[in-house]
């Protein structure tokens, strides 16, 4: 099994068990946390994988209370990070919903690749309708810096549509600031999905995978 190349689900999971040490690793140009982007980790993989940087955030004696606090309540986006991005966002960029009771504070670099500053940073979110949420945090959709809506090649157009996306319009969502572009750089080159190939698309008949 020496250098044998694995999979990036398994690549996460091995990470996740391995913890904090794998830390050092991982910020070697976000590698291993640039899963296969047309087929990404499985959601239990993934939730492990955060639960246990989560522990190792809880039982860090470094770090105050207080943060621990704030930083494992901004995986959910709440506490500290939500009062962080109400303080930049208004409403959903897409829905322009404003209602606070149905709007997420979402992460645009995700908190597993986020360091602890970046994780209470308000730049580093959105708010988002739970429908624009989960096609943002799942790579469905991003923005360019200029905020023209991207549409991931591999999205399915009619739940697009009935999430409130039109797939085919020209949706612009408004100007980001200069620490929401930094982010939404990793979010277009880490977490938007994107085909691997017009060879293969062609070939299944441009199916969404």
């Amino acid at each position: 099994m020496y250098l044998t190349q694995i999979g990036a689900p398994l690549a996460a999971t091995l990470f996740g068990l391995i913890g904090r040490e794998a830390a050092s690793v991982a910020s070697l140009g976000h590698q291993v946390s640039r899963i296969e982007r047309d087929s990404p980790a499985p959601e239990q993989d993934i939730e492990e994988w955060e639960r246990r940087v989560e522990v190792g955030i809880v039982t860090d004696p470094v770090i105050p209370e207080t943060e621990r606090t704030a930083l494992v309540q901004a995986r959910r986006g709440q506490g500290q990070f939500r009062d962080n991005v109400r303080s930049i966002e208004r409403a959903c960029r897409i829905t322009k919903v404003e209602r606070l009771e149905h709007l997420i504070a979402s992460h645009v670099q995700p908190w597993r690749d986020s360091s602890n500053e970046q994780r209470l940073d308000g730049e580093n979110g959105l708010l988002l309708t739970p429908t624009v949420d989960h096609l943002f945090d799942k790579g469905f959709i991003s923005f360019e810096d200029s905020g023209q809506l991207i549409v991931s090649p591999v999205a399915d157009p009619k739940s697009l549509k009935r999430m409130g996306v039109d797939p085919e319009g020209r949706v612009n969502v408004g100007v980001f600031s200069e620490g929401q572009r930094r982010y939404l750089d990793f979010h277009r080159e880490n977490v938007l999905r994107m085909a691997r190939g017009v060879g293969e698309c062609a070939a299944d008949g441009g199916r969404s995978r």
